[in-house]
């Protein structure tokens, strides 16, 4: 059955485009036609499409694609049209009335799954590049459509397979306990090789998750020391209101913005101090919540007095990235030194130092470059696959699990049966990130967050 959708951005514009895949997508779209397509594929035809009436609709250039040759791997058409939104619409009503079925979401690139133009992780690639929003998940994403993870995983199970194929037969030999197909030397090294490389992937999830989702960098401090004009200042727009009275921010605020090809989270916390207002208390014990979760730590005291009040979130701090900001410098306050920071246990092996001015901008653009020296060390992976995926990250978790049982069952001389079975395991989970081994719910799971169009 051919299906049809606007493969472009809803709403009006210079041109859209709407596409048919199918088995009778030709046919279809032909009766909306002046003249009969091309039979050429790849070629751009200029037509006139019509309704069922024979009225024009518009002036349109319809592309072939015959199959296999197709995103699809079916026959499709794409339809280029004006971009008004009554012309759209209408030509979806005739191509409906014609015999096409609106397209579900993500559905033609499911077909292009189903038809064996894509693996399963290449087609989740599709949507991760059409929310790319920076360089980094751009590259990444390109990277997996390309078929990056495929083929690594290609590789890992073609060796994984083969030796199970080998201790399988054994088995069917039972009667002759001396065989052995399968080698085990030659087995234990292929595990073990097979299990440092999951394991680079499995590591390289945090730097992905990184450049897709951003890194939470917080913002924390005394009250009034300039968290909120710092954010501001960072983003380039009010976004926190700032006033002189302590405790203004009650809440965490946060956006995001992309410097020089990284994306931050910047979370504005509320002011940490002792109090007794039960709002504000509240705040506070939401900005500890907000530097456990942050991979960044924007420190910020204007003077000596603001940092030894909060010498104690010292252990909160200890395993992060973390920037000594030193604000309103434009004020001639003492403000802080790097010496004093360090005098104060505010520092850790990731600490660097920086003094700022939200009103003079002075420092800002070297906040900046230390935030994109460190965003380039956590997205730094000694895996060229960087995975990015929950789905993923999940089955290399389950999947190192199955083989680490396997190692130790070759070191312990467990029999072959039981190395079989935990191999078949992580085969399993491996499958399931290509689409080797799937379900009608992890595809439906999958393609039902697509857009309508692709």
């Amino acid at each position: 059955m051919a299906i049809c959708a606007i493969a472009t951005a809803p709403g009006r514009g210079g041109i859209a485009v709407i596409r048919v895949s199918g088995n009778d997508a030709f046919n279809i779209v032909e009766q909306l036609l002046e003249k009969p397509l091309p039979y050429q594929p790849r070629t751009a035809t200029y037509r006139k499409l019509l309704n069922t009436d024979g009225k024009q609709i518009d002036d349109v250039v319809i592309t072939t694609f015959r199959a296999p040759n197709s995103f699809t791997g079916e026959d499709t058409v794409e339809i280029a049209c004006h971009g008004s939104t009554f012309i759209q619409q209408e030509i979806l009503k005739q191509l409906i009335a014609a015999g096409a079925t609106m397209a579900a979401p993500g559905e033609f690139t499911q077909r292009a799954f189903l038809n064996g133009k894509l693996d399963l992780s290449q087609a989740e690639a599709v949507a991760d590049l059409i929310n790319a929003e920076t360089t980094a998940m751009h590259n990444v994403a390109m990277n997996q459509m390309k078929g990056g993870i495929g083929k690594e995983l290609a590789t890992m199970r073609e060796k994984l397979l083969e030796l199970t194929s080998l201790l399988e037969l054994e088995l069917d030999f039972g009667d002759h306990e001396e065989l052995e197909f399968a080698d085990r030397t030659q087995l234990s090294e292929i595990t073990n090789e097979t299990l440092e490389h999951i394991q680079r992937l499995i590591n390289s999830f945090s730097a992905g998750n990184a450049i897709k989702n951003g890194i939470p960098v917080a913002i924390v401090g005394a009250p009034n020391v300039g968290k909120s004009s710092l954010l501001n200042a960072l983003l380039g727009e009010e976004r926190a209101i700032v006033t002189n009275i302590p405790g203004t921010t009650r809440d965490v605020i946060e956006d995001s913005i992309e410097i020089n090809g990284f994306t931050f989270r910047f979370i504005d916390t509320a002011g940490i101090r002792n109090t007794v207002d039960t709002i504000e208390q509240i705040g506070i014990k939401r900005s500890y919540q907000q530097i456990e979760k942050a991979t960044i730590v924007l420190f910020l005291a204007d003077n000596i007095h603001n940092a030894v009040n909060l010498s104690n979130i010292t252990p909160s701090i200890k395993d992060k990235h973390l920037i000594g900001v030193s604000t309103k410098s434009d004020l001639n306050t003492d403000g802080i030194t790097q010496e004093q920071w360090h005098m104060l246990g505010l520092t850790n092996t990731n600490t660097s130092f920086v003094t700022t001015s939200t009103k003079t901008a002075k420092g800002i653009d070297s906040l900046k470059e230390k935030l994109c020296e460190i965003a380039q060390t956590i997205t730094t992976t000694e895996s060229s696959t960087i995975i990015t995926n929950a789905r993923h990250y999940e089955a290399l978790l389950k999947a190192r699990e199955s083989l680490q049982r396997v190692a130790e069952a070759l070191t312990q001389g467990i029999s072959g049966d039981l190395v079989a079975q935990d191999l078949r395991e992580t085969l399993h989970h491996l499958g399931l990130i290509t689409g080797q081994i799937t379900t009608t719910e992890v595809l439906h799971n999958i393609f039902s967050k697509f857009c309508i169009g692709k």
